[in-house]
């Protein structure tokens, strides 16, 4: 005979990990809005002085390079406290939010309004079709996820080589590229998190959890970003 006690409780079971997985991924979206409406927000108070801070920048060129390294930096502090650390890791990755909006005043001074509004547009468009498919697809993509990072790991190593040979063409190649790498990578760190919060929702801080995720799909989204606006901006500079 059937145990119909059993039945429920296997049911509400489903039901409550449905419901915190829905929650975690509300939470992780939450956090990643945040972090790119904190970084466009930085970049339009940082565009009122644009021409101050790029002075500041030529002559002191170890501040540039700084910019670059602090998100790497803050990037494994998240990796590494988020399961232990939920407010340090959320500050920093706001921290990572406000850096990178300051690169992109930076940046923006290349291109024009049309060119970084087109930028956005498509990759919000590309981000919110390739997250979705990653949170509901049934079809694993660890391999496609696999091949990617080893992509994404080949084309850095061409680009530093590219800063020597300063080949337009070669960043333009490079460019559709990264999308193609980073539109990949969207929805396999999408499932990544998913996946991760099934298997250790329970045992870790879900909040942290959640930052570790938005820190991921937040680096996908402003490479789409960064990588279409070099596209859209060949030949497109400001006058």
């Amino acid at each position: 005979m059937n145990n119909p006690n059993g039945d429920y409780s296997s049911s509400r079971r489903v039901v409550n990990t449905d419901a915190g997985l829905n929650r975690f991924m509300t939470k992780m979206y939450g956090h990643m809005t945040l972090s790119v409406l904190v970084s466009a927000l930085t970049a339009f108070v940082c565009s009122f002085y644009t021409s101050s801070i790029t002075m500041y920048l030529s002559q002191h060129s170890a501040m540039m390079w700084l910019l670059f390294l602090v998100p790497v930096g803050l990037s494994m502090g998240i990796s590494f406290k988020a399961t232990r650390n939920y407010a340090a890791s959320f500050t920093m990755l706001m921290a990572m939010a406000v850096i990178y909006g300051f690169i992109f005043s930076i940046i923006s001074l290349a291109y024009t309004s049309a060119n970084i509004a087109a930028a956005f547009l498509s990759a919000s468009a590309v981000f919110i079709t390739m997250t979705v498919y990653g949170a509901f697809t049934k079809r694993d993509l660890t391999k496609f996820g696999s091949h990617a990072r080893a992509a994404l790991i080949a084309l850095i190593i061409a680009s530093v080589i590219n800063i020597f040979l300063q080949s337009p063409a070669i960043t333009y190649i490079f460019s559709y590229i990264a999308v193609i790498i980073f539109t990949v990578l969207t929805a396999y760190d999408t499932q990544n998190m998913k996946r991760m919060y099934l298997q250790y929702g329970s045992q870790v801080s879900v909040g942290g959890l959640a930052v570790m995720g938005a820190l991921q799909l937040y680096l996908d989204f402003i490479n789409i970003f960064i990588s279409l606006l070099q596209i859209f901006g060949m030949g497109g500079s400001r006058d």
